[in-house]
């Protein structure tokens, strides 16, 4: 079942983020067995020439890869796409408007306003390209972010389009511009995500959220809540945790002796 076979039938699916440019990693996470690799293009150092590296790794273990690209650029968007991912996230879209342009970046006409030009979307030439511009390119995942207490008002709109397949809740941010940023779990944070929750479950919508906490105690908070969709931790998050347990434990059993 593909990536957006497993969204368009609800079915509970979870990732990780990447934000290091190391292939290895990118080809350790496509291996170790989660339904999707969630590469962060917004926030990271990473290079376009790193990005194609690590879809091209990824993919090639029999991974989905879903990047989250730069905010509101339309070229960085273009050559993303051309790229070949599984899916793209968008994020802190604040208004139906707003989502209604940057999905139509993912579009060719007359869907969309999408230029042509698709490399390692097409193997380079080795799949027929305009068997991709007919049908194959509406089989990517496109995602918005919920971050903004914005979107969340005017979220009925924005859901009216067909073409996104998913909603991810950005906690930290959506907190953020209620003037109580990192505040993820106070009421007020909290009564936002139950009402994104609740329209997109009565409008038969996907909904997940983005997390770097691995707790347990979050995961199962996350899960409850009701996201279908759990993107947690990061590549730097394991090494550091590793390398401190590992020194951790060096140190009680042999520096400190």
């Amino acid at each position: 079942m593909t990536l957006k076979e497993k969204i368009q039938e609800k079915e509970n699916i979870a990732g990780i983020h990447l934000n290091l440019n190391d292939i290895s990693v990118g080809k350790m996470a496509g291996i170790a067995g989660f339904d999707f690799i969630w590469i962060d293009m917004e926030h990271s150092y990473l290079s376009f020439e790193n990005l194609l590296n690590l879809i091209i790794a990824i993919q090639g273990a029999g991974t989905p890869v879903i990047v989250r690209v730069p905010q509101n650029d339309l070229t960085a968007t273009k050559k993303i796409l051309e790229m070949g991912p599984d899916g793209v996230i968008f994020p802190m879209i604040r208004s139906a408007e707003e989502a209604n342009r940057v999905i139509s970046y993912t579009l060719y006409p007359p869907y969309g306003i999408r230029g042509f030009g698709p490399w390692n979307a097409i193997d380079f030439g080795f799949k027929e390209a305009n068997e991709y511009v007919a049908n194959n390119h509406k089989d990517m995942c496109r995602f918005i972010q919920i971050e903004h207490v914005d979107a969340v008002k005017d979220l009925d709109n924005i859901i009216k389009n067909e073409f996104i397949d998913g909603y991810i809740v950005g906690a930290n941010d959506l907190s953020g511009s209620i003037g109580e940023l990192g505040n993820v779990f106070g009421q007020n944070t909290t009564a936002l995500i139950r009402e994104v929750i609740e329209k997109l479950n009565k409008n038969d919508k996907f909904v997940g959220i983005s997390t770097g906490d691995t707790s347990l105690s979050t995961i199962k908070h996350w899960h409850d809540t009701g996201f279908k969709m759990i993107s947690a931790g990061a590549d730097f998050d394991f090494l550091r945790d590793g390398m401190k347990n590992t020194l951790n434990t060096l140190k009680d059993v042999h520096l400190d002796k």
